[in-house]
């Protein structure tokens, strides 16, 4: 079981959603006028009488006839007012939908509205589970109880005063009348339901992968469902454990590498052409430059991944391959990333030219790769998509970083480059300097005026060059005349 920890950002992502909410505040006060709004009435739960009950077909056929909807979309509204807490059952609590029958639903107080953005604390969770553990006398809910012994164990260094708080609004509470302290009690629960709802539900303030689960099916746990799990649990004991030792030493080499490498650790040389408005820095770093930086040709040595994404590394790899006699697997990479980022009209055709040129019995550039990812290969190729060379270019990308990238590294070709690498200088400006420069930038054009303006220039240049019809000059300089 995990616990819901309270998220620091919550009302930073929260933002978008604010006016969207208050416009559902304003139709949920409509909802609630006594004279056009929802009707109400009081209701016996057990031998308490609720006020201010609503039925759940009520509260659709309102919904529907206020915004002219159908009723469908009318209870799709309704569940969203559930699911964000402006509106809770009072039967089935674990269910936040809006149903179309006699199911009865309460208002929610505004002090526990999404708007009021307060966040809800683990330690504010674990004195309402304290609460209510001495109100059951410690008969809780399956995952109230897994909730309350998770905090029992983080929050231990100040759970006697948890406690306490819990047993103080446990007697302030019992003062109230029991109408109210029984309406008190349904709000906050319905209020925690939505910020730390149970097991496979979600809370509608949550973001990411959690939105995936549906919290309106009811789990049915199959044989299927167990034995897709005890396959995973023994996955999960077979996989290969690394210390956190090992994996700090990891992350600490890798910023250790990439530091002077990156813009935010180091400055840019010669400079930031962003402040000094000088264009040395993109010029040294175009990517088919004929003669690279140090820091380029040394960012190559990192990876072989670093080296093919470099458009100009890349060409100097092809170079020693070439001397190699072995180039047919860089080649084999480069179809594959051709046809993975190319046009869908144009897959067909490349696919048909890859596999005769490295893939088909006596290719020119055969590649060797092993037999059961050449067979699923071949096979894909019948139906090409974007991804069916995906195992055979990783086999290839694996294959070059083993044995041919370390042996690149070690060769005059690389040496050479080395050798031959530029290392600017510093530029020194000063802050007069960088002050002029600001003074004297300009806006750039924008890119559709740039196109207009080519585009101008092709008809002009197209108008020029085509024949003249003499005889409709001639006419034209007749009617002048």
């Amino acid at each position: 079981m995990t616990i819901r920890t309270a998220r620091p950002n919550r009302a930073q992502h929260f933002q978008p959603r604010l006016y969207c909410l208050k416009k559902l505040e304003s139709i949920l006060l409509e909802m609630q006028d006594t004279k056009s709004g929802v009707k109400g009435t009081e209701q016996k739960l057990n031998i308490t009488t609720i006020p201010h009950v609503i039925a759940g077909n009520d509260t659709i056929a309102w919904i529907s006839n206020k915004m002219k909807t159908t009723t469908e979309e009318a209870q799709a509204f309704g569940t969203m007012l559930v699911a964000y807490g402006y509106i809770y059952p009072l039967q089935n609590h674990k269910k936040l939908v809006m149903c179309n029958d006699s199911s009865l639903y309460r208002f929610q107080t505004p002090y526990f509205w999404p708007t009021q953005k307060w966040v809800p604390d683990d330690s504010d969770y674990a004195i309402y589970l304290a609460k209510r553990n001495i109100r059951k006398k410690g008969v809780l809910e399956p995952y109230e109880q897994a909730h309350y012994n998770h905090l029992h164990e983080w929050l231990n260094h100040k759970w006697d005063f948890i406690v306490m708080q819990a047993a103080e609004q446990y007697k302030a509470g019992k003062e109230r009348k029991k109408p109210d302290r029984v309406v008190f009690d349904c709000q906050e629960r319905a209020y925690w339901m939505v910020n730390r709802p149970p097991r496979c539900a979600h809370s509608a303030m949550d973001c990411g992968p959690e939105r995936l689960i549906d919290p309106n099916t009811d789990e049915k746990t199959t044989f299927d469902i167990y034995r897709r799990k005890n396959m995973f649990y023994q996955q999960a004991i077979m996989r290969s454990k690394v210390k956190s030792s090992v994996s700090l030493g990891a992350l600490v080499k890798y910023i250790t590498t990439y530091k002077n490498h990156d813009p935010f650790l180091a400055s840019c040389l010669p400079s930031n052409p962003w402040q000094t408005d000088h264009d040395a820095y993109w010029t040294l770093n175009m990517r088919r430059v004929e003669v690279p930086t140090k820091m380029r040709v040394e960012r190559w040595s990192f990876s072989l991944f670093e080296l093919l994404s470099d458009l100009r590394g890349r060409d100097d790899f092809k170079i020693f391959l070439k001397k190699e006699f072995s180039g047919e697997n860089l080649a084999f990479w480069e179809a594959a990333e051709e046809l993975k980022w190319g046009t869908s009209s144009s897959m067909s055709t490349k696919a048909e030219t890859i596999f005769k040129t490295f893939l088909a019995p006596g290719a020119p550039r055969w590649i060797n790769i092993d037999g059961r990812t050449m067979g699923l290969t071949v096979k894909g190729l019948e139906h090409p998509h974007r991804y069916v060379l995906e195992a055979a270019q990783t086999h290839v990308f694996l294959l070059m970083k083993k044995d041919t990238f370390f042996r690149y590294l070690k060769s005059p070709t690389y040496k050479d480059i080395q050798k031959k690498a530029l290392n600017p200088e510093p530029h020194n400006f000063s802050p007069a300097n960088l002050e002029q420069n600001a003074l004297n930038r300009s806006p750039g054009i924008h890119p559709i005026i740039l196109w207009q303006q080519e585009e101008e220039e092709k008809a002009k240049a197209a108008a020029a060059s085509a024949p003249v019809d003499v005889k409709a000059m001639m006419s034209k300089i007749d009617r002048k005349k």
